[in-house]
């Protein structure tokens, strides 16, 4: 280890990042999480490399920044093939009108994605890179995050973007008032009046507790925190689709699809499709269908479940291992729910190896009724995995105060393999004489416009819910889990009603945490303490899958729902 290097990279870069380097200079941390949190604290990867270098490693660091610096990404299909072409691209019709305060689905996310662009761009080795802003630091306890944004970034209708968009931007996504998706993930963390404009080109972000990783949450993994220009009227934005990214709408149909083409005034290098066709599917089976009879080129995502050809070898195919998991939900304030014991005896009927083996395929990887993905590097693998034990389910059941079982519905969508797993729940708690009647409904039944409001999502006896991947589980903490609280936007996807001090105060304490060693000692005690509470059942993780047809190359999507095109070329 060359130690005289190593402290001359290591000093001036403050409280934080330098945690991150001597963590990963006494082997604490791998190189690959080094990498990892290194992006996301600021560091770049030119720094990054010449730090593994400095202790004895290789110096190559994997994708290269320059193209989340131009506003791209490295692709994940590959092959060779010639930019200017038209791809036709399937995604399932958004659940609403794509406004990005209120965007929760896969076919309003790849609206977004096309025009829309974030601060930090997010890549699928857990990288972060500048995209409108430059850099980012932190104040010592991470209370602070300061931004320097991107000069000579213009939207598509030619405006100047300044610090003042991007001030608007957060303020409105942060307010609780506009009841915004963003608050999933903000709410309790950034209060507007916490966003500051330094000067002409500086944003600081005053949070209102510790958040070791929040460039994360104004990255492209938080999908609805585009930028767009101060004043806007989210309502009225999908009229226009403004944004500073490479494509512009050129024409939408909330029911049939949307047409985008290059955007002349992009800061960066231009999109290599000429032109993007996304054309809107009720569901999966007919998407399929389009892909098979060459109508379209690329799908963003396919299930094993329902369209389990497109894996024979016909189409290039991307898997990404991730967090993406369905939540099973059962309402703690309403009986027999209110005990932890008839929760523990649903979340026992299910069999999840054959779940896995007959919805995925081997596609997926079994949950333990926490939100510690396998693939997270926090999980804590030494909590025991739960098991079908039907026997023990009776006894629990009893205990908690129903020995003859019980009725009630089960609320989900008709969404990829959900309607099949529904059906598996139903048949599995069946043996211990529950009785769950379903109700399945389009996907804009389900969520409708719904922030604390009523729905079959929110407000269901038992709720069965997609979520998608995210690369950190900070998210999945807060949303669905932490105790509702209106005011702040905390726990605003809560569907089981969680209301737990103690997992409240752990959680918290997670997100604030700056290094990977306190992260794994609380992610231990979250499991532990959820596996025993269950308000929600995690059956399994699933792989995200896309394809398209293989002439065409250069499909990035992201198992958060993202699918970025701009990088497409055919052959």
């Amino acid at each position: 280890m060359d130690h005289e290097r190593l402290d001359g990279l290591r000093r001036a870069r403050g409280p934080i990042p330098e945690h991150v380097i001597d963590e990963f200079a006494a082997g604490r941390i791998s190189r690959r999480e080094f990498l990892r949190r290194g992006t996301l604290v600021g560091l770049s990867l030119p720094v990054l490399s010449a730090i593994v270098a400095a202790c004895g490693s290789s110096s190559s660091t994997g994708p290269s920044s320059s193209h989340a610096s131009s506003g791209s990404s490295p692709a994940s299909s590959s092959g060779a093939g010639k930019s200017g072409a038209t791809i036709r691209a399937g995604t399932v019709v958004p659940s609403s009108s794509p406004n990005p305060l209120l965007v929760n689905d896969t076919g309003g996310i790849d609206l977004l994605n096309q025009v829309g662009e974030m601060l930090v761009f997010y890549d699928n080795q857990g990288l972060a890179h500048p995209q409108l802003a430059t850099s980012w630091s932190s104040n010592a306890d991470a209370t602070v995050w300061t931004f320097k944004v991107r000069p000579n970034v213009k939207f598509s209708d030619g405006r100047p973007m300044t610090v003042d968009d991007v001030v608007y931007s957060l303020k409105t996504q942060s307010d609780p008032k506009n009841n915004g998706n963003d608050l999933s993930l903000l709410g309790g963390v950034l209060d507007p009046a916490g966003v500051v404009k330094v000067d002409s080109q500086t944003v600081a972000c005053h949070l209102s507790q510790p958040y070791g990783v929040f460039p994360f949450a104004v990255s492209s993994a938080n999908y609805n925190l585009i930028i767009v220009p101060a004043g806007t009227d989210y309502t009225t934005w999908p009229k226009t689709f403004i944004g500073t990214g490479k494509f512009m709408k050129e024409s939408f149909n909330p029911t049939v699809g949307a047409n985008f083409v290059r955007n002349p005034h992009y800061w960066g290098a231009p999109a290599k499709p000429a032109k993007v066709e996304m054309t809107f599917y009720s569901d999966e089976g007919p998407e399929t269908s389009a892909l098979e009879g060459g109508s379209i080129d690329c799908v963003n995502q396919f299930t094993v479940a329902v369209s389990p050809q497109l894996l024979q070898g016909s189409y290039n195919v991307v898997s990404i291992k991730s967090s993406a998991h369905r939540e099973l939900s059962m309402r703690n304030d309403i009986a027999p729910f209110t005990s932890k014991y008839v929760r523990q005896a649903i979340a026992l009927t299910l069999d999840r190896p054959a779940i896995v083996q007959a919805l995925f395929k081997g596609q997926s990887q079994l949950g333990n009724d926490s939100p510690f993905a396998p693939s997270f590097p926090q999980t804590d693998h030494s909590v025991p995995q739960r098991h079908q034990d039907l026997k023990l389910a009776r006894q629990l059941l009893a205990k908690g105060g129903a020995p003859r079982g019980f009725k009630t519905p089960l609320y989900t969508e008709r969404l990829q393999e959900m309607p099949e797993f529904a059906q598996i729940v139903k048949q599995s708690a069946a043996q211990i004489g529950v009785d769950i009647s379903l109700d399945i409904t389009t996907t804009n039944q389900y969520y409708g416009q719904a922030v604390f409001g009523k729905s079959p999502w929110l407000d269901g006896e038992m709720s069965l819910v997609d979520y998608g991947s995210r690369p950190v589980p900070d998210l999945f903490l807060e949303a669905p889990l932490q105790s509702i609280n209106a005011k702040t936007g905390a726990g605003a996807w809560n569907a089981a009603h969680f209301n737990d001090p103690t997992y409240d105060k752990l959680s918290s304490e997670f997100i604030a945490a700056a290094d990977l060693s306190t992260q794994r000692r609380l992610a231990g005690q979250i499991q532990r303490l959820l596996l025993d509470e269950t308000p929600i059942i995690y059956a399994y993780f699933y792989n995200y899958l896309a394809a398209s047809q293989k002439n065409v190359h250069g499909i990035y999507p992201q198992a958060g729902g993202q699918f970025f095109l701009y990088n497409v070329t055919k052959s």
